[in-house]
């Protein structure tokens, strides 16, 4: 049995479990009516949170003092989503999530809504996220009446991709900052726009998304394609090798010189498609 030390509202209390550490249990009705020191159980329909968890914004117990409990039930809803699309998911994501919540609230109310240049990219790049995040605009207006716009909704889909896979919210926006400089990086060398809708751009995409993840890992491919690709394509291999240059620069890692190959191999198809089009 839980033992009650604080009551946030009717759906969301602070208990002690019999290891005397502290958890927040959320779930329909299970603070209404309890008191400090009461115990209680877990329900079925309950969710448990440990405050004991090391977040990219600190310590669960220290962010939950600042976050309101209406955005904890919000961020709650939105990993319920998330869980319906994804499976099982990292839940301690809750609280960086709660905190990004709380703010943009704030910035919503105060006028100061932002700008992420990246929004365009993590609505490609993650698009399940981005589509279970959008449940957070019903959410928000039914709880608040607050409208809350696509940059916004961008950030949150890089919270539910950090609850999915083993990838920090930086991570998985540096991924995507690299993702859009590569594609900006092909279409300075090779002269044509990139239609995004193409398969070739997912492909390449992908690739990048992959080839950056690999980097920050320490990762490396076992079949060098290098030699082949420099002499049947060299312009890709040239337009890759640049590419590969400027985003270990951005990354502040060098890519694997075998990186190379496998990018100007989608460098290649990308200008194909372009010129079938022509």
């Amino acid at each position: 049995m839980y033992r009650i030390k604080k009551v946030l509202n009717h759906n969301s209390v602070i208990a002690i479990w019999t290891d005397n550490k502290e958890y927040l249990i959320m779930g329909k009705g299970v603070g209404f009516g309890k008191k400090v020191s009461e115990r209680i159980g877990k329900r079925p329909e309950d969710t448990v949170y440990s405050l004991q968890e090391l977040t990219e914004r600190g310590e669960a117990k220290e962010i939950i003092k600042s976050v309101s409990p209406i955005c904890l039930e919000l961020a709650d809803a939105v990993l319920n989503e998330a869980e319906k699309v994804f499976g099982k998911i990292d839940r301690t994501i809750l609280f960086p999530m709660a905190d990004h919540i709380e703010y943009a609230i704030k910035r919503i109310q105060n006028c100061e809504q932002i700008s992420n240049p990246l929004t365009d990219d993590i609505r490609v790049l993650f698009y399940k996220e981005y589509k279970v995040a959008q449940c957070i605009e019903s959410l928000l207006w039914e709880r608040m009446q607050i409208k809350i716009d696509q940059h916004e909704i961008g950030y949150i889909a890089l919270h539910i991709h950090s609850a999915i896979e083993d990838e920090k919210v930086s991570q998985a926006m540096q991924i995507a900052r690299a993702v859009k400089e590569c594609i900006s990086l092909v279409e300075k060398q090779t002269g044509k726009k990139i239609d995004v809708m193409s398969l070739a751009y997912n492909r390449l995409m992908n690739h990048v998304r992959y080839m950056v993840a690999r980097a920050m890992s320490g990762e490396q491919l076992k079949l060098n394609m290098n030699d082949y690709m420099e002499v049947k394509f060299p312009e890709a291999f040239q337009t890759a090798t640049l590419i590969c240059d400027e985003i270990g620069l951005s990354l502040k890692c060098k890519l694997d010189e075998v990186e190379i190959g496998y990018l100007a191999m989608h460098i290649e198809r990308v200008v194909n498609d372009q010129l079938s089009e022509v």
